[in-house]
Protein backbone atom coordinates (compact mmCIF):
# COMPACT_ATOMS: atom_id res chain seq x y z
CA UNK A 1 0.00 0.00 0.00
CA UNK A 2 1.42 3.31 -0.82
CA UNK A 3 1.70 6.24 1.13
CA UNK A 4 -1.02 9.07 1.32
CA UNK A 5 0.13 11.06 -1.56
CA UNK A 6 0.65 14.62 -0.50
CA UNK A 7 -1.20 17.30 -2.14
CA UNK A 8 1.45 19.15 -4.30
CA UNK A 9 -0.12 23.10 -5.32
CA UNK A 10 0.13 24.07 -9.12
CA UNK A 11 2.33 26.54 -8.03
CA UNK A 12 4.31 27.31 -5.43
CA UNK A 13 2.38 30.80 -3.82
CA UNK A 14 5.38 31.83 -1.74
CA UNK A 15 7.25 32.30 -4.44
CA UNK A 16 8.07 36.09 -6.06
CA UNK A 17 5.02 36.50 -9.10
CA UNK A 18 8.26 37.23 -11.62
CA UNK A 19 9.74 34.11 -10.53
CA UNK A 20 9.94 31.26 -13.73
CA UNK A 21 10.05 28.32 -10.95
CA UNK A 22 6.95 28.87 -9.37
CA UNK A 23 5.61 25.86 -11.25
CA UNK A 24 6.59 22.67 -10.41
CA UNK A 25 9.76 21.10 -12.30
CA UNK A 26 8.74 19.79 -15.72
CA UNK A 27 11.44 17.07 -16.58
CA UNK A 28 10.74 16.65 -19.96
CA UNK A 29 11.11 20.12 -21.00
CA UNK A 30 14.34 19.92 -18.65
CA UNK A 31 15.93 16.72 -20.03
CA UNK A 32 14.99 17.94 -23.43
CA UNK A 33 17.52 20.86 -22.87
CA UNK A 34 20.13 19.09 -20.75
CA UNK A 35 19.88 15.33 -21.53
CA UNK A 36 22.37 14.18 -18.80
CA UNK A 37 19.84 14.77 -16.12
CA UNK A 38 17.45 11.35 -17.66
CA UNK A 39 19.37 9.04 -15.49
CA UNK A 40 18.95 11.07 -12.50
CA UNK A 41 14.51 11.47 -12.88
CA UNK A 42 13.04 8.40 -10.72
CA UNK A 43 9.38 8.04 -9.90
CA UNK A 44 9.02 8.84 -6.08
CA UNK A 45 7.10 6.69 -3.80
CA UNK A 46 3.64 8.97 -4.62
CA UNK A 47 4.56 7.85 -8.44
CA UNK A 48 5.58 12.15 -8.89
CA UNK A 49 8.76 12.21 -11.37
CA UNK A 50 11.52 13.52 -9.44
CA UNK A 51 15.44 13.59 -8.27
CA UNK A 52 16.78 12.08 -5.24
CA UNK A 53 17.75 15.32 -3.86
CA UNK A 54 20.33 14.23 -1.19
CA UNK A 55 22.69 13.22 -3.99
CA UNK A 56 25.05 16.23 -5.19
CA UNK A 57 25.23 15.15 -8.59
CA UNK A 58 21.52 14.74 -9.03
CA UNK A 59 21.27 18.58 -7.62
CA UNK A 60 24.02 19.98 -9.46
CA UNK A 61 22.49 18.47 -12.82
CA UNK A 62 18.90 19.84 -12.31
CA UNK A 63 21.16 23.33 -11.51
CA UNK A 64 22.61 22.79 -14.96
CA UNK A 65 19.04 21.70 -16.55
CA UNK A 66 17.35 24.88 -14.64
CA UNK A 67 20.13 27.43 -16.08
CA UNK A 68 20.14 26.11 -19.46
CA UNK A 69 16.30 25.95 -19.64
CA UNK A 70 15.14 29.32 -18.44
CA UNK A 71 18.51 31.53 -18.45
CA UNK A 72 20.13 30.15 -21.56
CA UNK A 73 23.46 28.93 -19.81
CA UNK A 74 24.97 26.57 -21.63
CA UNK A 75 27.72 25.31 -19.43
CA UNK A 76 27.55 25.84 -15.63
CA UNK A 77 29.77 23.45 -13.37
CA UNK A 78 31.33 23.69 -9.78
CA UNK A 79 34.67 22.47 -8.07
CA UNK A 80 33.53 19.37 -6.04
CA UNK A 81 32.02 19.81 -2.73
CA UNK A 82 31.66 23.16 -3.69
CA UNK A 83 28.12 25.39 -2.55
CA UNK A 84 25.78 24.42 -4.91
CA UNK A 85 22.67 26.79 -4.56
CA UNK A 86 19.13 26.01 -5.13
CA UNK A 87 17.89 28.17 -8.00
CA UNK A 88 14.16 29.12 -7.23
CA UNK A 89 15.31 30.50 -4.00
CA UNK A 90 18.31 32.77 -5.62
CA UNK A 91 15.91 34.00 -8.36
CA UNK A 92 13.82 34.92 -5.84
CA UNK A 93 16.24 37.48 -4.34
CA UNK A 94 16.53 38.77 -7.37
CA UNK A 95 13.21 39.62 -7.59
CA UNK A 96 12.79 41.16 -4.67
CA UNK A 97 15.65 43.48 -5.04
CA UNK A 98 14.14 44.18 -8.48
CA UNK A 99 11.01 45.34 -7.10
CA UNK A 100 13.05 47.54 -4.55
CA UNK A 101 14.97 49.55 -7.36
CA UNK A 102 11.10 49.60 -9.25
CA UNK A 103 9.91 51.92 -6.42
CA UNK A 104 12.66 54.46 -7.55
CA UNK A 105 11.97 54.27 -11.05
CA UNK A 106 11.45 57.60 -12.81
CA UNK A 107 8.70 55.88 -15.33
CA UNK A 108 6.94 54.55 -13.31
CA UNK A 109 6.99 51.42 -10.92
CA UNK A 110 8.39 49.04 -12.95
CA UNK A 111 11.41 46.49 -12.73
CA UNK A 112 14.42 48.74 -13.80
CA UNK A 113 16.37 46.84 -17.17
CA UNK A 114 19.45 46.99 -18.81
CA UNK A 115 23.64 47.22 -17.21
CA UNK A 116 23.40 50.32 -16.32
CA UNK A 117 21.94 48.91 -13.21
CA UNK A 118 25.22 47.98 -11.66
CA UNK A 119 25.04 45.06 -8.43
CA UNK A 120 27.73 43.83 -5.88
CA UNK A 121 27.15 40.18 -5.34
CA UNK A 122 29.34 40.01 -1.39
CA UNK A 123 30.63 36.09 -1.88
CA UNK A 124 29.82 35.01 -4.92
CA UNK A 125 31.13 31.89 -4.86
CA UNK A 126 32.52 29.30 -7.54
CA UNK A 127 28.59 29.06 -8.69
CA UNK A 128 28.27 32.61 -9.33
CA UNK A 129 24.14 32.25 -9.54
CA UNK A 130 22.95 35.86 -8.16
CA UNK A 131 24.96 37.70 -11.12
CA UNK A 132 23.39 35.08 -14.31
CA UNK A 133 20.17 35.44 -13.04
CA UNK A 134 20.10 39.12 -12.32
CA UNK A 135 21.75 39.37 -15.70
CA UNK A 136 20.16 37.16 -17.56
CA UNK A 137 16.36 38.49 -16.30
CA UNK A 138 16.79 42.27 -15.66
CA UNK A 139 20.48 42.77 -18.28
CA UNK A 140 22.28 43.82 -15.17
CA UNK A 141 25.99 43.97 -14.96
CA UNK A 142 27.30 42.47 -11.67
CA UNK A 143 30.32 42.56 -9.87
CA UNK A 144 31.00 39.62 -7.94
CA UNK A 145 33.26 39.03 -4.97
CA UNK A 146 34.60 36.56 -2.94
CA UNK A 147 37.89 35.95 -0.41
CA UNK A 148 38.57 32.37 -2.17
CA UNK A 149 40.76 32.13 -5.44
CA UNK A 150 38.86 28.63 -6.40
CA UNK A 151 35.61 30.46 -6.14
CA UNK A 152 36.76 33.28 -8.16
CA UNK A 153 38.98 31.24 -10.94
CA UNK A 154 35.40 29.19 -11.15
CA UNK A 155 33.06 32.31 -11.80
CA UNK A 156 35.33 33.40 -14.63
CA UNK A 157 35.48 30.10 -15.93
CA UNK A 158 31.66 30.02 -16.23
CA UNK A 159 31.71 33.71 -17.83
CA UNK A 160 33.75 32.91 -20.02
CA UNK A 161 32.37 29.64 -21.38
CA UNK A 162 29.29 31.62 -21.97
CA UNK A 163 29.36 34.39 -24.17
CA UNK A 164 25.96 36.09 -23.25
CA UNK A 165 27.37 36.84 -19.58
CA UNK A 166 31.26 38.23 -20.99
CA UNK A 167 31.40 41.97 -20.45
CA UNK A 168 28.68 41.45 -18.16
CA UNK A 169 30.35 40.08 -15.13
CA UNK A 170 33.65 41.07 -13.91
CA UNK A 171 34.80 39.06 -10.60
CA UNK A 172 37.49 40.63 -7.80
CA UNK A 173 39.17 38.75 -5.17
CA UNK A 174 38.74 39.87 -1.76
CA UNK A 175 42.68 40.19 -0.67
CA UNK A 176 41.91 40.70 3.41
CA UNK A 177 39.00 38.12 4.46
CA UNK A 178 38.15 40.86 7.48
CA UNK A 179 37.06 43.54 4.64
CA UNK A 180 33.75 43.39 2.80
CA UNK A 181 33.52 46.42 0.94
CA UNK A 182 37.52 48.03 0.78
CA UNK A 183 39.30 46.63 -1.63
CA UNK A 184 36.36 46.27 -3.78
CA UNK A 185 34.35 49.07 -4.15
CA UNK A 186 36.57 51.23 -6.02
CA UNK A 187 36.98 55.33 -5.59
CA UNK A 188 34.16 57.05 -7.16
CA UNK A 189 32.54 53.52 -8.31
CA UNK A 190 28.74 53.27 -7.22
CA UNK A 191 26.46 50.71 -6.72
CA UNK A 192 23.31 50.11 -7.16
CA UNK A 193 22.33 47.48 -4.85
CA UNK A 194 24.82 45.17 -2.94
CA UNK A 195 23.77 41.66 -1.99
CA UNK A 196 25.05 38.81 -0.18
CA UNK A 197 24.12 35.40 1.37
CA UNK A 198 26.29 35.22 4.62
CA UNK A 199 27.38 32.07 5.77
CA UNK A 200 25.10 30.37 7.44
CA UNK A 201 27.69 28.60 10.63
CA UNK A 202 29.56 29.89 13.10
CA UNK A 203 32.08 26.64 12.90
CA UNK A 204 32.86 23.76 10.34
CA UNK A 205 31.06 21.46 13.56
CA UNK A 206 28.00 23.30 13.83
CA UNK A 207 27.58 23.18 9.93
CA UNK A 208 28.06 19.34 9.88
CA UNK A 209 25.47 18.83 12.94
CA UNK A 210 23.10 21.02 11.68
CA UNK A 211 23.30 19.16 7.87
CA UNK A 212 22.93 15.68 10.38
CA UNK A 213 19.89 17.30 12.10
CA UNK A 214 18.25 18.60 8.82
CA UNK A 215 18.56 15.10 7.04
CA UNK A 216 17.62 12.99 10.35
CA UNK A 217 14.06 15.17 10.04
CA UNK A 218 13.76 14.91 6.52
CA UNK A 219 14.53 10.95 6.54
CA UNK A 220 13.45 10.12 9.86
CA UNK A 221 17.06 7.98 10.16
CA UNK A 222 20.36 7.98 12.41
CA UNK A 223 22.96 9.52 9.90
CA UNK A 224 26.61 10.16 11.50
CA UNK A 225 28.25 11.99 8.43
CA UNK A 226 26.25 13.36 6.07
CA UNK A 227 26.83 13.68 2.44
CA UNK A 228 26.22 18.00 1.63
CA UNK A 229 23.31 17.86 -1.08
CA UNK A 230 24.11 21.59 -1.61
CA UNK A 231 27.62 21.34 -0.78
CA UNK A 232 29.66 24.35 0.53
CA UNK A 233 33.35 25.33 1.64
CA UNK A 234 34.54 26.51 5.01
CA UNK A 235 33.77 30.34 3.55
CA UNK A 236 30.81 29.78 1.98
CA UNK A 237 28.81 27.50 5.36
CA UNK A 238 30.69 29.43 8.04
CA UNK A 239 32.74 31.39 9.58
CA UNK A 240 33.59 32.70 13.11
CA UNK A 241 30.64 34.19 14.75
CA UNK A 242 28.45 32.93 12.04
CA UNK A 243 25.58 34.96 10.25
CA UNK A 244 25.23 37.15 13.14
CA UNK A 245 28.92 38.80 13.31
CA UNK A 246 29.15 38.53 9.33
CA UNK A 247 26.02 40.81 9.50
CA UNK A 248 27.26 42.67 12.40
CA UNK A 249 30.55 43.47 10.51
CA UNK A 250 29.04 44.13 7.00
CA UNK A 251 26.48 46.66 8.92
CA UNK A 252 29.24 48.81 10.48
CA UNK A 253 31.29 48.49 7.08
CA UNK A 254 28.54 50.20 4.86
CA UNK A 255 28.66 53.21 6.87
CA UNK A 256 32.40 53.59 5.17
CA UNK A 257 30.79 53.28 1.54
CA UNK A 258 27.32 55.23 2.68
CA UNK A 259 27.54 57.47 -0.78
CA UNK A 260 29.05 54.92 -3.09
CA UNK A 261 25.35 52.65 -2.88
CA UNK A 262 22.01 53.22 -3.25
CA UNK A 263 20.74 49.97 -1.51
CA UNK A 264 22.64 47.73 0.89
CA UNK A 265 20.68 44.43 1.07
CA UNK A 266 21.55 40.77 2.83
CA UNK A 267 19.40 37.49 3.39
CA UNK A 268 18.79 36.61 6.98
CA UNK A 269 18.53 33.32 7.98
CA UNK A 270 17.68 33.65 11.61
CA UNK A 271 14.74 35.59 12.41
CA UNK A 272 16.72 35.84 15.66
CA UNK A 273 19.47 38.03 14.52
CA UNK A 274 16.58 40.49 13.24
CA UNK A 275 16.92 42.36 16.51
CA UNK A 276 20.77 43.24 16.38
CA UNK A 277 20.51 43.65 12.94
CA UNK A 278 17.81 46.54 13.42
CA UNK A 279 19.88 47.86 16.41
CA UNK A 280 23.03 48.27 14.45
CA UNK A 281 21.73 50.01 11.56
CA UNK A 282 20.18 52.52 13.84
CA UNK A 283 23.88 52.74 15.60
CA UNK A 284 25.36 53.56 11.96
CA UNK A 285 22.32 55.88 11.21
CA UNK A 286 20.72 53.70 8.50
CA UNK A 287 18.04 56.45 6.68
CA UNK A 288 15.64 53.99 5.58
CA UNK A 289 15.02 50.40 6.10
CA UNK A 290 13.15 47.74 4.67
CA UNK A 291 12.57 43.71 5.72
CA UNK A 292 10.96 41.81 2.79
CA UNK A 293 9.67 38.39 3.60
CA UNK A 294 10.71 35.01 1.56
CA UNK A 295 9.74 31.55 1.58
CA UNK A 296 10.72 28.84 -0.33
CA UNK A 297 8.75 25.77 0.48
CA UNK A 298 8.65 25.40 4.30
CA UNK A 299 11.99 27.77 4.73
CA UNK A 300 11.10 31.08 5.32
CA UNK A 301 13.76 33.33 5.39
CA UNK A 302 13.93 37.38 5.16
CA UNK A 303 16.25 39.97 3.16
CA UNK A 304 17.09 43.56 4.97
CA UNK A 305 18.01 46.28 2.58
CA UNK A 306 19.10 49.81 4.12
CA UNK A 307 19.96 52.95 3.04
CA UNK A 308 21.90 55.71 4.21
CA UNK A 309 20.27 58.30 1.61
CA UNK A 310 17.75 60.63 2.40
CA UNK A 311 14.68 60.93 0.01
CA UNK A 312 15.31 63.78 -1.98
CA UNK A 313 19.17 61.93 -2.61
CA UNK A 314 17.68 58.77 -3.31
CA UNK A 315 15.83 60.48 -6.05
CA UNK A 316 18.20 62.63 -7.25
CA UNK A 317 20.74 59.05 -7.69
CA UNK A 318 17.28 57.79 -9.71
CA UNK A 319 17.19 60.76 -12.06
CA UNK A 320 20.93 60.98 -12.75
CA UNK A 321 21.82 57.64 -13.20
CA UNK A 322 18.86 55.85 -14.50
CA UNK A 323 18.08 57.97 -17.24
Amino acid sequence: MLPKKKEHPQEKSGLHPRNKHRSRYDFRQLIAVCPALRPFVRKNEFKDESIDFFNPEAVKTLNQALLKHFYGIGYWDIPKNYLCPPIPGRADYIHHIADLLASLNPKGNKPLKGNHIKCLDIGVGANCVYPIIGNREYGWSFVGADIDPVSIESANHIIEKNPILKGQIECRLQPNPKDIFRGIIQPDERFDLTLCNPPFHASAQEAQSGSIRKIRNLKQQHIKKPVLNFGGQSNELWCPGGEERFLADMIRQSRDFAGSCLWFTSLVSKSAHLKGVYKLLEQVQALEVKTIAMSQGNKISRLVAWTFLSPEQQKDWADTRWK
